[in-house]
């Protein structure tokens, strides 16, 4: 675990040359096909040499939700157990993470319908305004929720709407959960170098062609500003910046503010796991001792 780069995959892959393992990806970005520059996706040569399970398994415009990946990522670790490898999740998004450990709440199915009603909602009046009527409706969970995560805030009036009871009411019933003994190696590096880090990688990710990745996005009809992938961070302000809304200086500095403020997300959420190996920098020797405990 650890927030956005971290170096997260580079040591996995690593202590993977050194056990019999199976490397599963735990990272809503890294789902989509197409989308490879801005998610800072491994190479495909690096893919070849090192399969990550739960890469490139849906397109743009798919729907996918955290049970979907806990079923998906459950279905891997089984695969795992069977062929004696030891399943490796890699990744930094804490809710799929989270799911997955403890288990979901029951919460009503999204809809065809509701998405559309919600994402029509999200363009008329914006995530702010969003924010403050989950407020009224559910404090505790809008508390949470950073206004700007649209997404989130969507989800949340969606369960009400659809079930007339809050995440709040629901979310006390989890099901599921893993049944097994799980170690966790979390890598935190300094905040200023993460920081200087995520500036270097945007610069880089402009001069592999990332524009060009995000203009092909926009030539498909099916895709739009309000889907959960186009609103990744980089992806979304690229999309303004084609669209005439910014210009590229003001694109790339926005694309470096989100992914530093998703970084402090992480971090933050990083900050509650107490129990686990905690590193500021990759230590192979570290790690491998911690797994063979």
């Amino acid at each position: 675990m650890g927030p956005t780069a971290s170096g997260k995959t580079d040591l996995a892959i690593e202590i993977s040359q050194h056990i019999n393992a199976r490397l599963i990806s735990v990272d809503s970005a890294l789902i989509y096909k197409q989308m490879d520059i801005g998610t800072a996706k491994p190479d495909t040569q690096t893919l070849l040499d090192h399969p990550h399970h739960l890469i490139n398994i849906c397109n743009p415009k798919d729907s996918y939700s955290a049970q979907n990946f806990v079923n998906d990522a459950n279905k891997q670790i089984d695969l795992a157990f069977a062929n004696n490898e030891l399943p490796i999740l890699v990744g930094g998004t804490s809710f799929y993470f989270n799911a997955l450990e403890h288990g979901l709440s029951d919460l009503p199915e999204s809809t065809t319908e509701s998405r559309e009603k919600f994402n029509q909602l999200l363009k008329e009046k914006g995530s702010e305004v969003l924010h403050q009527e989950l407020e009224k409706i559910d404090p505790v969970v809008a508390k949470r929720i950073h206004p700007n995560d649209a997404q989130r805030i969507t989800r949340a009036l969606e369960v009400f709407n659809i079930g007339g009871k809050t995440l709040t009411e629901l979310q006390g019933k989890k099901q599921g959960g893993l049944n097994c003994h799980i170690k966790k190696i979390i890598l935190m590096p300094d905040r200023a170098l993460l920081h200087q880090r995520i500036e270097a990688r945007f610069h880089v990710m402009i001069d592999q062609g990332f524009i060009n990745e995000v203009k092909a996005l926009k030539e498909n009809k099916n895709l739009h500003q309000d889907l959960p992938s186009i609103r990744c961070v980089g992806y979304r302000q690229a999309w303004q910046f084609l669209n005439g809304e910014i210009d590229e200086p003001e694109m790339i500095k926005r694309s470096i503010i989100a992914t530093r403020q998703l970084c402090k997300r992480q971090s933050t959420w990083l900050r509650n796991e107490t129990e686990g190996l905690r590193l500021e920098a990759a230590n192979l020797e570290k790690c491998l001792d911690f797994i063979n405990l």
